[in-house]
């Protein structure tokens, strides 16, 4: 059950704290009061979408937090173990969620951080929750069949999960097949296409990581052209002829000429000499560096025109060799198989029709199933509607098949087929005596809707370990008879499960096991929604408020008393 729910910097919320009770937890308020905010904060901590418009006006970040007591052995246990997460040994889970005003969400359970997938596996066996939207459902044909599975779920979860394998490999084989006869025309121009392509990537005569180690040459070619051109400027500036060393040698033969006439000119000479044999020497190192380097104009050309090819083929194929050659196996596989399409085609044939007649058997034995489900739910649903004041309402549930050629053959007829059987199933009611039974969608009026809804819920719930169960104003659009019983309904199934339910009518109050009033305060500079649990007195002129509307009185009061004392008359009742 849900212990406490603490929320802040939600919406209008700025903080609150709810400790929430076993049985029936009744919330009211004025419409606008922010109810729906109650619902939506708790929906995070199941794993609905957080956005940062939720997060308060001005506030950095959201905040909520439930906290959750379990029996032993229940299945979100091991759904947390399953996912790394320590229980508490006190039986509780403390799930947090962060909303950060730029949208960011941070999970935690029991202090652990999770991803939301994880609490999205988690939240469904916390807390079960009801709306008007869930009664808008059931006005959904297609969504009628979820209804039952989930009612027959012990009976039908074997031939349900045997009946889905084959369906998968049924439709995959159906889907080839259809791939497969494709007109003959686009085949062959498909071929034609592939073959060229094939062609263009073989001729390449690619090797793996050929278009790295190309590179890699690449750059070493052109830093040492780069070099070797250096190093013959270098030479031919020094040496040949009208170069500088043959200059540096006339200087020297000059002044060897002219030294002996002037002794000032000898240190002169010793400088000129120092230098020649040193340049001479340079230019010796220069040409032996020349001679040794092994630079070749045409190797660098070739890796050249070979990087141009591979990056030809990369814009078409790939973005790298292994990508491109990944590209041709692939080409080639699908070429090998385009070129034995007839015995293809016949494999598949043969394989579909060994799936059709394998589906059939599983389709006809889940159909059967679900029809003796069908009964009971049916059953089950008009003693519920009884007790909701829908006394002579009769109640069926349609499960039937429609003809298709395409479909599987069950007994010489071809029945539509999909994921989730042969059957379509449709929720069938007659309201008053006389009637026939008629398409739920089309003559239940809304609160009708919501007792059907009701009775299903309540069905339902004897079916699951949610301990949990929230109904969100399933009571709108009825009243007098009808809304006590519901009423007393929702009291007989808090005695099972903890129930939260926000509700306008006063009948549903008056059974309340705790009453919490939601109001909007409103200041110069704020507004906020606030939450506090009723004592018996402030249960009175709440239920009177609800009865009168905001004009209390004396009259109104007294009737609020009386109800809530008929209330846990009711209740004291087994």
């Amino acid at each position: 059950m849900l212990l406490e729910l603490s929320i802040r910097n939600f919406a209008i919320i700025k903080s609150v704290t709810i400790s929430f009770q076993k049985g029936l937890n009744i919330l009211t308020g004025e419409t606008g009061a922010g109810k729906s905010i109650i619902i939506d904060a708790l929906g995070l901590l199941l794993g609905g979408r957080a956005s940062s418009d939720l997060v308060r006006y001005g506030e950095s970040r959201a905040e909520v937090e439930g906290l959750f007591e379990l029996p032993p052995g229940h299945p979100a246990f091991s759904v947390c173990e399953s996912f790394g997460v320590q229980a508490e040994q006190d039986g509780t889970l403390l799930v947090r969620r962060d909303i950060s005003s730029q949208g960011k969400s941070i999970i935690r359970i029991n202090g652990q951080l999770v991803t939301l997938a994880i609490l999205r596996e988690l939240g469904p066996w916390l807390v079960t929750v009801h709306g008007q939207h869930d009664t808008h459902m059931l006005m959904q044909t297609d969504k009628h069949i979820h209804w039952l599975d989930s009612y027959g779920e012990s009976r039908l979860g074997s031939a349900k999960q045997e009946y889905a394998q084959l369906y998968a490999s049924y439709s995959k084989t159906r889907q080839d097949l259809e791939r497969m006869s494709r007109n003959e025309r686009e085949l062959v121009q498909r071929i034609d296409l592939l073959q060229y392509q094939l062609n263009e990537i073989e001729a390449a005569s690619l090797t793996p990581g050929e278009d790295e180690k190309l590179s890699l040459q690449r750059k070493k070619w052109i830093n040492i052209e780069k070099i070797f051109s250096g190093i013959q400027d270098a030479y031919r500036s020094l040496h040949g002829d009208q170069r500088g060393l043959d200059w540096l040698g006339h200087a020297m033969s000059e002044l060897e000429r002219i030294s002996s006439y002037e002794e000032q000119l000898l240190p002169v000479l010793e400088n000129v000499q120092s230098a020649y044999y040193q340049i001479e020497d340079a230019v010796h190192q220069l040409r032996q560096l020349s001679e040794r380097l092994d630079f070749e104009p045409e190797q660098l050309q070739e890796v050249e025109r070979r990087l141009d090819l591979i990056q030809s083929l990369k814009r078409k194929y790939g973005k790298n060799v292994d990508e491109i050659l990944e590209y041709a196996a692939t080409i080639q596989d699908e070429l090998d198989e385009m070129h034995h399409y007839d015995d293809r085609l016949q494999q598949l044939e043969k394989r579909l029709a060994e799936l059709a007649a394998d589906l059939a058997v599983e389709a006809a034995e889940l159909s059967m199933i679900r029809k003796s489900c069908a009964e009971q739910l049916a059953a089950e649903i008009e003693q519920q509607l009884r007790e909701l004041h829908m006394e002579r309402a009769r109640f069926a549930i349609d499960v039937r098949q429609v003809p298709d050629e395409n479909g599987v053959d069950i007994e010489g007829t071809t029945w539509r087929v999909d994921a989730n059987g042969i059957d379509t199933v449709e929720f069938l009611i007659s309201p008053n005596p006389g009637e026939p039974l008629r398409p739920l969608a089309k003559i239940a009026s809304g609160g009708e809707l919501s007792r059907v809804m009701l009775a299903i819920k309540t069905i339902l719930a004897g079916t699951d370990q949610v301990q949990t169960m929230i109904f969100d104003e399933v009571d709108t659009g009825v009243s007098g008879r009808a809304a006590q019983a519901i009423a007393e309904k929702l009291a007989r199934v808090a005695q099972q499960r903890q129930v939260l339910c926000i509700t306008h009518l006063p009948q549903v109050a008056s059974l309340a096991d705790a009453h919490y009033l939601i109001q909007k305060e409103m200041s110069e500079h704020e507004t906020m929604t606030v939450v506090h649990r009723l004592t018996d007195e402030e249960r009175v002129i709440e239920l009177a408020r609800m009865l009168g509307g905001a004009q209390v009185t004396a009259k109104t009061e007294e009737h609020a008393r009386e109800m809530i004392l008929l209330g846990r008359q009711r209740k004291a009742v087994p």
